[in-house]
């Protein structure tokens, strides 16, 4: 690509009604022929958690890749959510079943007549984790007691439905949102345990329709708190069912309320039978250009 190239760029808000609200993902919905430099440039300079580069598939319908601003992850809810959500406004997607290669295999999407996104994620994984709640309470700057009181029905564990989350329960919403994590604590400990990031959960929700209420860290993949997140909310869902968290009366679907601390609410539905589901609407709030950055890579991405 010469240096003056340009590419079409989208920021969609996922999880959400309105603009400016949920979380904002990062389109680029033609990145055939950039290099993973060039990828991650351009994900920095959007400056969201996470951007999706849609690219040509064999075994599926589409194939994408996601960016932080500081690196490639595996697997990224919302922008998954958001990547659909503007292919059906700008290009006209059908409602119905589509699937999307990643980087954890194919995964089966499902657009509906009324534009709820839902994505289909991987089995879940489950392990309790040995950590001390004091250390785990001060690296989130609550009270331990907020944690301790639940830690015979709901233990500290590491779930993943694609990619995994240290799961951290709490008794009340004010110990949830009055959290003042310590970013380099949360980094270490999700290091400690294999763990992309941190989710602190209570079921002291603001919306009496909500399960739960939820807020994300994870520091070490460039994100230092994650407005809604799509992966954690699927991982968490296999967490409650794991826990018999409902005593074997688990809805069949689930809502979970995040992203208020950051003032951009949003809303995740989780589907928790026989496989784990996620789903969202979605806004597209800014649609242009980016200049390509020239960057001499020898990784260059194949159609």
């Amino acid at each position: 690509m010469s240096e003056s190239s340009e590419l079409d760029v989208a920021l969609v808000d996922a999880f959400a009604d309105d603009p400016m609200a949920g979380n904002p993902a990062g389109v680029v919905p033609d990145a055939e022929g950039l290099s993973d430099d060039q990828m991650q440039a351009i994900a920095s300079e959007l400056s969201v958690s996470e951007t999706a580069f849609l690219l040509p598939s064999g075994p599926a319908d589409r194939k994408v890749r996601y960016f932080t601003p500081t690196e490639e992850v595996d697997l990224c809810g919302h922008a998954t959510i958001g990547s659909h959500v503007y292919l059906r406004e700008a290009e006209g997607l059908p409602a119905g079943e589509h699937t999307l290669e990643t980087n954890v295999g194919v995964l089966d999407v499902e657009i509906t007549e009324n534009g709820v996104v839902w994505m289909t994620q991987n089995s879940p994984e489950f392990r309790e984790v040995d950590l001390e709640y004091d250390r785990v309470a001060d690296a989130l700057g609550i009270d331990g007691v907020a944690l301790r009181e639940l830690e015979i029905d709901l233990p500290l564990a590491v779930a993943s439905t694609g990619l995994p989350y240290l799961i951290v329960p709490a008794t009340y919403f004010r110990q949830v949102s009055g959290a003042d994590p310590d970013p380099a604590a949360i980094e270490a400990l999700c290091e400690e345990v294999g763990a992309t990031g941190l989710y602190l959960f209570t079921f002291d929700a603001l919306s009496p329709d909500a399960t739960l209420h939820g807020r994300m860290f994870a520091p070490g993949a460039g994100i230092p708190e994650d407005p809604v997140t799509g992966t954690a909310s699927g991982a968490v869902g296999a967490y409650l069912r794991r826990t018999d968290a409902f005593g074997g009366d688990l809805p069949d679907e689930l809502l979970f309320e995040q992203g208020h601390v950051l003032d951009r609410p949003g809303e995740v539905h989780v589907e928790v039978g026989e496989e784990i589901r996620v789903g969202g609407t979605g806004v597209t709030s800014l649609e242009g250009t980016i200049a390509v950055p020239e960057i001499e890579s020898d990784e260059i991405v194949e159609a």
